[in-house]
């Protein structure tokens, strides 16, 4: 009788293949050959998956964004405004081992994404999205009264996504000069410097992460 192959589980485990290749090797690393290697196929089966080395790299990013949505929606359950905002924002840092692996499979995918093609579409489609998840958010504080009304949102929304660029690739660069708790520190000290002109918001910096 001829063995029953789950296909999804296969691709899947593909992906997975392909995300520890990367996070181990970097992304120029990560051949159809080693990634075949590290889940096990042959290069045949991944062809008969996939198209190329970019679609199964393109995979593992859309993966790995899955993974964080699924994660903030329980975060963010029950929240708005700037208490929901810090929760997305603090969970886009690298603060432990899992969002580490996140931020260095994201950051690996920047260079080839310039090269562009379909993964920097990807790329630019998905951090549009986090954009407007930003600003929306930001909309929300500043209808509540969380934020002060002079606040440009369009330029808050481009400063808070920059910081947390920069934030995460130095932690990623300079971990003995970046801890977690220094990242946490300057994220709720420019989300607490968007509140302070309103008296009624404070204490985002002492909550938990």
């Amino acid at each position: 009788m001829p063995k029953i192959v789950d296909h999804e589980e296969r691709r899947a485990e593909v992906v997975a293949a392909a995300r520890r290749v990367i996070l181990r090797e970097g992304i120029e690393g990560a051949t159809t050959r080693a990634i075949a290697k590290e889940a096990g196929y042959s290069n045949g089966v991944l062809t008969h998956y996939f198209a190329d080395k970019d679609e199964i790299l393109l995979a593992a990013l859309r993966s790995s964004h899955r993974r964080i949505v699924r994660r903030l929606k329980d975060k963010l359950a029950g929240r708005t405004g700037l208490a929901a905002l810090r929760e997305l924002l603090l969970d886009n840092l690298p603060l432990d081992g899992e969002r580490a692996g996140e931020t260095a499979l994201e950051v690996g995918f920047w260079g080839r994404s310039l090269a562009g093609g379909t993964l920097l579409e990807v790329q630019r489609e998905e951090a549009a999205e986090l954009r407007h998840l930003v600003r929306s958010l930001l909309g929300a504080a500043a209808s509540a009264g969380e934020i002060a009304a002079h606040e440009d949102l369009d330029d808050a929304t481009e400063r808070l996504l920059a910081l947390v660029d920069g934030l995460s690739l130095h932690r990623l660069l300079y971990p003995d000069r970046l801890s977690p708790e220094t990242l946490t520190r300057l994220m709720t000290g420019e989300l607490d410097r968007l509140g302070r002109e309103n008296p009624a918001v404070g204490g985002l910096a002492g909550e938990d992460s």
